[in-house]
């Protein structure tokens, strides 16, 4: 019974997390939209890091509490859910067009940042905080080069905001922050207790559970826009949240609390610089994620499933 109550803790959590993210991007974005900030640098920071709010509250409440594993694994786990299941399933529906700027800069950026969690984690078994500070540092690369792109790009891309009265576009940006840490704090705290009456690590939970409910709105937003025919959004959306998981979601941990970052973790840090790589050789001739390439990103996805129940 006790399990069951766990269960159904965990999905209240996500429920809380999901919603509370919709309504802080909805809130933020109309709020920004007002001071006149361009729609497309709402778009590339605003909702990319509100898409990714589930995972930074879900990791900072997880090191605060001392569950490491579900750290590191909810971001490693995410990022590997995002590339092949999120991109897989959406390009399975309808083929996904690519930015050449995507193929360019940004997903060669998510595999090299990859690449350095790998290595801040593997020399000292942690990230602390003069690391923390490393990675908000190539965050901060990472907006400035947004900026810079929006400037030059002045279509506007993103649609129109609704005109909303300004307390409402503030309440909305307020419950969702509340719903999201909330939401964050019930869901480690259930996954934790299911992890030790069902005697699974907390880096399995962390990995697929927690970072399948945490991917939730990537999943939602990617899916409803290829069936929507407005596909080419979605590699930008998981290629961006990627990204921001890394540097912000990591980095900001680190620098509340030195995240540790278990030897297990080598490997599926690993796992996730292949299937950046995966995405890139599938999408730098074309510009189009194809559907038999979303189909071995889902039959990898499974792969790696049944390797982490061994």
């Amino acid at each position: 019974m006790e399990i069951l109550i766990q269960c159904l803790l965990l999905v209240v959590g996500f429920v809380m997390l999901v919603k509370g993210a919709d309504w802080f991007v909805e809130g933020a974005a109309g709020i920004a939209d007002r001071f006149g900030i361009p729609q497309l640098v709402i778009g590339l920071t605003i909702v990319a890091m509100g898409t990714s709010a589930p995972e930074a509250a879900v990791s900072v409440t997880a090191a605060l509490k001392g569950s490491a594993d579900i750290t590191i694994g909810n971001i490693v786990g995410s990022n590997i859910l995002n590339i092949l299941v999120i991109l897989g399933l959406t390009s399975a529906i309808v083929a996904v067009a690519v930015a050449n700027s995507t193929v360019k800069y940004e997903i060669p950026y998510m595999i090299l940042i990859t690449f350095l969690l790998l290595g801040l984690g593997y020399t000292g078994n942690e990230i602390n905080f003069v690391e923390g500070i490393v990675l908000w540092i190539a965050f901060i690369a990472y907006l400035t080069y947004l900026f810079v792109m929006a400037k030059k790009n002045k279509e506007e891309t993103a649609e129109e905001s609704k005109k909303q009265p300004m307390w409402k576009l503030i309440l909305l940006a307020i419950i969702g922050l509340v719903l999201i840490v909330c939401g964050s704090d019930v869901a480690v705290e259930a996954a934790s207790n299911i992890a030790t009456q069902l005697g699974l690590s907390e880096r399995f939970i962390g990995l697929t559970i927690v970072a399948l409910g945490t991917s939730l709105p990537e999943l939602c937003t990617s899916v409803a826009a290829a069936i929507k025919g407005k596909a080419d959004i979605a590699i930008g959306n998981v290629v961006g949240s990627n990204v921001f998981n890394i540097l912000f979601v990591v980095g900001t941990s680190a620098l509340i609390t030195p995240v540790v970052f278990a030897p297990n973790f080598v490997i599926d840090t690993l796992i996730v610089a292949a299937a950046g790589a995966l995405l890139w050789l599938c999408v730098f001739r074309k510009k189009k994620l194809t559907r038999p390439a979303g189909i071995t990103m889902l039959v990898c996805y499974g792969a790696y499933f049944v390797y982490l129940l061994q």
